[in-house]
């Protein structure tokens, strides 16, 4: 299944420059989350813009797959890069290019519940909680199986008429990684602490 890597954004909140090439334990963002789809099995293909010129650079020069859409928005972006790629009527991946802690097994676990369900589209949630007992940020909720969730930016969608709601799966995941959804210093700090441990940085 392709996926889309969404790049195309500047990341105003964070000012720190292109948001996909913010370096955490010297590598950019956008690199995890490239090798969490690649180590599942997925074409990825990251979706950048004029706002993001050094982002299409970094790909170009690592030759990683490029669409460079006309940043009209999150949902135009992916639409046109559906419809330009060829892919209407089939399933794909969508991601956020800001998901750090990504690996592959959440991502096979994504898919494997979506097939299960059998809806055209579906959407990742963790816990509010789980987000607020990290010290990141929750601006947006929903309740998902009786419980405050937030988005977790990766999502499975039906290429072709993006317009209309698609029936969807609403997956909650109750896993700590991908509440690291960098959006402010203070959030990148956390996440700088939390990999950079890991890897013996």
């Amino acid at each position: 299944m392709l996926a889309l890597i969404m790049a195309g954004g500047q990341g105003l909140r964070l000012r720190m420059g292109e948001k996909p090439l913010v370096t955490i334990c010297e590598r950019p963002m956008l690199s995890y989350v490239i090798d969490a789809f690649e180590g599942a099995g997925h074409e990825v293909i990251v979706v950048a813009s004029y706002r993001t010129p050094f982002t299409r650079n970094w790909c170009r020069a690592r030759g990683i797959t490029l669409y460079e859409a006309e940043g009209l928005g999150y949902i135009e972006d992916i639409q046109a890069a559906a419809e330009d790629l060829g892919e209407e009527g089939r399933p794909l991946f969508t991601c956020v290019s800001d998901l750090p802690c990504l690996v592959p097994g959440i991502i096979t676990g994504i898919e494997e519940a979506w097939r299960r369900a059998g809806t055209p589209a579906c959407s990742t949630w963790v816990p509010r909680d789980l987000c607020e007992e990290q010290g990141c940020r929750t601006q947006y909720t929903e309740m998902i199986d009786g419980t405050p969730a937030c988005p977790a930016g990766i999502n499975i969608l039906t290429a072709g008429d993006l317009e209309g709601a698609q029936e969807e799966l609403q997956l909650l995941l109750h896993d700590r990684r991908l509440v690291f959804n960098i959006n402010t210093r203070e959030e990148l700090l956390l996440v700088q602490k939390y990999l950079c441990r890991r890897q013996g940085l």
